[in-house]
């Protein structure tokens, strides 16, 4: 094996694509496939679900990698699931199979040993194993109750020996096992919020308005009739960037900026001793205290503003959000 020839950008590139088509057909293929043998799979697994068992997902080598992920990805979108390496399990990890689970047993050859070894104890515990392979005729495919198809044409490698293709839509089978069966049990936002309460995910699924906007003495409010010099002084008592103008029961008249006040002392020398509602932008733009914090990006983006009143159901007005504040929540 030589490394030293130089690279032929236009080969490499070539190369490159050739894989991305490749498994692109592999999935597309298992995507037609796609019958009644997928359909019995969910019910089957929606079955063992709703009677408090678990899916687990079995396999070595790449499909055990591939299994171990999507044993995570069903687990975090309302099934539940575990992985199970076959190896360890004739160890001692076999307990973590009750009666009630369903065993998905997964081997593109259908002829891994390791895998074949652990069967007939699941067989004996009355759990039904579902085999997803590409090969029906295997002995998986004999010890299993259901079989669900999944053959592709060819591996990506030269050779058509690296698992690439078939461990691609091994993922992609199993992604769209994990959101049919999201979909069939009505799994909402708040489910998923549940089991992301950390990272990225879990800020945008979680964090809202009420968590990022400021309050009290952080936020200023006046009534109408102040001046424009006292509407000032709440903002800088505040350290804000605006001041909300607030009727009876905090309900919501307008909002005044920095940026307003500075346009109109370009017009009017004597704009500290006006009226706040002459000079405030009534009917401003506002959010619910109950709205997830993204939607707060969603509105900066489209409008072009730094700050935005927050209101309650009834419309009144509890906050203000300044977009200085949004990196320290990490929504920006």
């Amino acid at each position: 094996m030589n490394s030293n020839h130089p690279v032929n950008s236009e080969q490499v590139l070539k190369l490159a694509r050739e894989v991305f088509d490749t498994e692109l057909a592999g999935v597309k293929k298992v995507r037609d496939s796609l019958g009644t043998e997928y359909v019995a799979l969910v019910e089957l697994c929606l079955e063992k679900l709703h009677d408090g068992g678990k899916l687990v997902l079995c396999g070595v080598g790449k499909s055990g990698h591939i299994s171990k992920k999507l044993a995570a990805t069903l687990a975090s979108t309302g099934a539940r699931a575990v992985f199970m390496h076959p190896v360890e399990a004739m160890h001692g990890d076999l307990g973590v199979v009750a009666p009630n689970d369903l065993l998905l047993a997964v081997s593109y050859s259908g002829e891994t040993d390791e895998l074949l070894r652990v069967l007939p104890a699941v067989k004996r515990m009355g759990v039904p194993i579902v085999a997803i392979t590409g090969k029906p005729e295997s002995r998986l495919s004999e010890y299993s109750d259901l079989v669900v198809p999944m053959a592709v044409e060819r591996e990506a490698d030269p050779f058509n020996l690296a698992p690439t293709t078939t461990t691609t839509a091994l993922a992609a089978l199993g992604d769209s096992l994990a959101m049919v069966l999201l979909a069939c049990q009505n799994f909402e936002l708040s489910d998923y919020a549940k089991n992301h309460p950390a990272g990225a995910i879990g800020r945008t699924i979680t964090l809202t308005v009420k968590d990022c906007m400021r309050t009290g003495e952080r936020c200023a409010a006046v009534h109408p009739g102040v001046t424009v010099r006292e509407a000032l002084l709440a903002m800088t008592k505040a350290r804000d960037g605006a001041v909300a103008i607030v009727g009876e029961d905090n309900a919501l008249l307008g909002i005044f900026t920095d940026g307003d006040f500075r346009r109109a002392m370009t017009r009017d020398d004597n704009i500290l001793h006006a009226p706040i509602e002459s000079v405030m932008t009534p009917n401003p733009i506002s959010i619910n205290q109950g709205k997830l914090a993204v939607e707060i990006l969603k509105i900066l983006e489209k409008r072009k503003i730094d700050d935005i009143v927050a209101v309650d159901d009834d419309g009144r007005f509890v906050g203000l959000v300044d977009i200085q504040d949004l990196p320290k929540f990490k929504v920006m």
